[in-house]
């Protein structure tokens, strides 16, 4: 990703992912290895700072920096949910093919259903990191 002098080109990679102004984003998984431009990008699309796993208050969205050997993938998206407003969105982000940590998208998509959340979209958030959008389904709707 390569951003303009003014970091427009960061900003316009958080819209993209679809962080707006005023959302309250919670950020789980941090460690040395995250892209802190990525993550101010966020904070300057939103408004606000990054929030911890300790925030104790409803979010819009997650974003969940999640390596290979982290564990397991299935709790760690159940306990990102616990904080996560109706119709909020998770942001796994897993570090790209040839990456140290990479995660296969398989896993993810094995992980996402035993949850209770489903992949919507993936792409690129980086040089480093893929994004992929995990959604709650919608539920009751169109059942006969």
């Amino acid at each position: 990703m390569t951003a303009t002098g003014d970091g427009a080109g960061l900003r316009s990679a958080a819209e993209r992912l679809g962080f707006r102004a005023e959302m309250v984003v919670q950020e789980l998984g941090w460690d040395d290895d995250v892209d802190d431009e990525l993550r101010g990008a966020i904070e300057a699309v939103t408004g606000s700072e990054l929030v911890d796993g300790e925030y104790g208050n409803v979010v819009d969205a997650v974003v969940l920096w999640w390596r290979e050997d982290d564990g397991d993938l299935v709790d760690a998206l159940v306990d990102a949910l616990t904080d996560l407003a109706d119709g909020g969105s998770i942001w796994l982000l897993t570090p790209k093919v040839g990456r140290d940590g990479h995660v296969d998208p398989t896993d993810v998509a094995e992980a996402a259903p035993i949850a209770g959340v489903a992949v919507t979209t993936t792409q690129s958030a980086g040089n480093s990191w893929s994004a992929t959008k995990l959604v709650k389904p919608k539920s009751g709707r169109g059942r006969r």
